[in-house]
């Protein structure tokens, strides 16, 4: 059987280190079809070598002989010259979105804000988008199966990569649809907290008895926690206010029998990005929703448990000031949405105070108190209102 073209051994009995002896029975072997990978290791480690041919690519080489089909050298040049410039323009967008990252720092903008921003570029990229082309952006954020909200944070995260580049362009219209949050029941956090681990339960009690952003929770510092007066004190991002929060002894024990693993820090290294916590989160989540039988239990993420704060804390005191102030909203807009969750979760659940008008004088009075007539009961009037 003759050497394959190109890998002849040389005539004037010299033998180059570019054809060695028993590589070119390497490739004969790849041309029988042996699928032995150490030998196909070889194979392209030997052609890595081939310097007479430039723009020669040993995978797709191999890839022909092995299927028994006849390279085409045009064609392998053609693609390896292509795959050179996507390297050099991905290395390139990798490059302007590092600098992108330094430039949002430089502004201020939130750890959060800065990784959400170029973790959508880099998607955008890797799609084939070109950050210099925004029509290739356009068009690329058009053929994404996202939802719109998710689009505009993308449009959002372009729109500043160009005002940083001195670029312009006319963004698509996309406006996110709020939706009403999924909200599960007490006894299903509290199987998933059991679940979870020592550090894990403790982040997710933290959340739910206070109601704080998870990555205000990340970032909680040991002097934040009082076990003293059971208090944490909250720092906010998002422009929110900044509060203090009861916790309750359950709470203020979980916190003390964390081992001091990070320091000054409750649950973070300085500077672990939360999205390592969150993916043990997910895992821990599977693991429990499975053992438990409960897919509702996939659906919880760490900002659900704000969602129910909110709710909870609307369906036991109906004060929206209150509810507004616990969250640390600014915005009376953001907190709304709790009045109409908390109605309609537990409207089989009101509780009421009831009392009983014997006289024209009662009646009168637990009218102006706010009480509804229901009924009358032996010749009395019976009154109700909704406890607050």
């Amino acid at each position: 059987m003759a050497p394959p073209i190109g890998l002849e051994p040389r005539t004037n009995g010299d033998v180059s280190r570019k054809s060695p002896f028993f590589l070119q029975w390497v490739v004969l072997f790849m041309q029988l079809q042996v699928r032995d990978s150490v030998l196909r290791t070889l194979a392209i480690s030997y052609f890595s070598f081939l310097s007479g041919l430039p723009s020669f690519s040993a995978r797709a080489f191999l890839s022909a002989r092995a299927t028994r089909e006849p390279m085409n050298l045009t064609e392998v040049a053609r693609q390896e010259t292509a795959s050179r410039e996507g390297t050099l323009q991905t290395t390139e967008s990798n490059g302007k979105i590092i600098e992108y990252i330094l430039h949002l720092k430089k502004a201020g903008y939130s750890e959060a804000t800065i990784l959400g921003r170029s973790k959508l570029l880099k998607i955008l990229t890797k799609r084939g988008a070109i950050l210099y082309d925004p029509d290739s952006v356009k068009a690329t954020i058009a053929k994404q199966c996202w939802c719109a909200g998710r689009k505009a944070n993308a449009v959002d995260a372009y729109t500043s990569f160009l005002r940083m580049t001195g670029g312009k362009w006319e963004p698509p219209r996309y406006q996110g649809v709020r939706k009403i949050p999924f909200i599960p029941t007490e006894t299903e956090v509290d199987q998933l907290i059991a679940a979870c681990s020592k550090r894990m339960a403790t982040f997710l009690q933290l959340l739910k008895e206070t109601g704080i952003r998870c990555g205000e929770a990340w970032q909680l510092k040991c002097t934040d926690v009082d076990t003293a007066t059971k208090t944490v004190r909250i720092t906010p991002e998002k422009n929110s206010n900044p509060r203090i929060s009861h916790v309750s002894q359950k709470l203020v024990a979980m916190f003390e029998s964390l081992p001091l693993t990070y320091g000054q820090y409750v649950f973070a290294k300085p500077g672990q990005p939360l999205e390592h916590h969150r993916g043990h989160f997910m895992l821990q989540r599977r693991r429990a929703a499975n053992k438990l039988k409960n897919p509702r239990l996939l659906r919880i993420t760490f900002h659900t448990l704000r969602h129910l704060k909110g709710t909870m804390e609307y369906h036991r005191t109906k004060d929206i000031l209150h509810v507004m102030q616990t969250l640390g909203h600014k915005n009376i807009k953001n907190t709304l949405m709790y009045v109409q969750l908390a109605e309609e979760l537990f409207k089989d659940q009101q509780e009421y105070v009831s009392k009983v008008a014997k006289t024209e004088t009662d009646v009168c009075a637990l009218i102006d108190a706010g009480f509804e007539y229901v009924c009358d009961y032996e010749g009395h009037k019976i009154f109700r209102k909704r406890k607050y």
